[in-house]
């Protein structure tokens, strides 16, 4: 039997195809979420892309729109600045500046960011100013990669996640040919094929190539034991698995085919996964179409074992991603203000 919850608002006929269609293809198991709290950013500031928990379950952090990185206080109930990508910040200029300005490119735009909890370093895949970090006391950003293999700048960062056993990050390159304030031009209709995903080991300060010609490559996540890496494609509607051990190892494969378009991934304390997924439909105005957004959890095989749908908390925003973390499931959209917390 099949749970779900709609508001008055959703498009019915079309949540249940998807959930039709995920179950087609993987006989899911699809559960039904409740809003338990939201974390409204401060006035003016959107776009909570990623989330982030340091060693201790503090947090959580994110990157917003002014390229300042926030945390959040529980006992003041709200976000408070922890650190700042851009190394000569100009609060009067940057501070509230919203998300596709072309300020950005001097503040910072802060994507995807995971923990070393070894070192308690932050790590974060910035769209201009590409892979940087923070001490474990905050401050301001040091940045550690700005230009891709070939020694041009990044197009825009997308995804990050760092190997909790040897502090490898992994972290991709949606597009080498647009800056995310054409985001709209990327995501209506243009065959772009330039998305990388990179390494970058900070031990030796060498960044390698993975792989290239990606559509679109979002997010980004490693499995537990390091086995090998997984990178949605946004655009082809799946999910790739780089082999980093075995005999498969520096090959790569489809992990996942979706019937919608996959964003961030995050891994659990089970060795799972979770999938941001927004499932296009209508006539796209920009700078996104409009979507009904889904969480899945999908395991280390592949499967999908359940399936969360986010319109009460989105409703036709896309979602950007969902991270599970000591019981409760927390959601991100790229265009909303705050990030939603539900119960599993």
């Amino acid at each position: 039997m099949l749970q779900i919850m709609l508001s008055k608002t959703s498009n019915r006929a079309a949540i249940i195809a998807i959930l039709i269609s995920l179950i087609l293809y993987s006989s899911s198991i699809v559960a039904y979420s409740r809003l338990l709290n939201r974390l409204y950013l401060p006035s003016s500031l959107t776009g909570p892309e990623s989330l982030a928990f340091d060693s201790i379950g503090g947090g959580p952090y994110t990157g917003v729109s002014d390229g300042r990185i926030l945390k959040y206080d529980g006992p003041n109930s709200c976000f408070l600045e922890f650190a700042h990508i851009s190394p000569d910040r100009d609060k009067t200029m940057c501070d509230g500046i919203s998300d596709f300005s072309e300020l950005q490119e001097t503040c910072g735009r802060p994507m995807g960011l995971s923990f070393n909890y070894k070192t308690g370093e932050l790590y974060i895949a910035d769209a201009y100013y590409g892979l940087v970090k923070v001490p474990y006391d905050g401050g301001t950003a040091t940045q550690l990669v700005a230009n891709n293999e070939q020694g041009n700048p990044f197009g825009f960062l997308a995804g990050l996640d760092v190997d909790p056993q040897t502090g490898i990050v992994y972290f991709t390159e949606a597009s080498s040919a647009y800056k995310i304030r054409d985001l709209h031009k990327l995501l209506n209709g243009t065959q772009d094929y330039s998305g990388r995903l990179f390494r970058y080991d900070p031990t030796t300060n060498e960044t390698t190539l993975l792989l290239s010609d990606l559509a679109v490559a979002a997010g980004v996540a490693v499995s537990n034991n390091g086995s090998f890496v997984l990178v949605s494609e946004y655009m082809a509607n799946r999910i790739k698995r780089f082999w980093l051990k075995g005999p498969n190892a520096y090959t790569s494969d489809i992990f996942l085919r979706l019937p919608g378009r996959p964003d961030n991934i995050k891994r659990n304390s089970a060795n799972e996964f979770w999938v941001a997924v927004n499932y296009p439909f209508g006539s796209p105005p920009p700078p996104i179409p409009p979507v009904l957004p889904l969480g899945l959890r999908v395991n280390e095989q592949g499967l999908i074992i359940q399936a969360v749908p986010l319109v009460e908390e989105f409703s036709t925003e896309s979602v950007s991603e969902v991270q599970e973390s000591e019981g409760k499931l927390y959601a991100t959209s790229l265009h909303e203000s705050y990030a939603n917390i539900l119960t599993l």
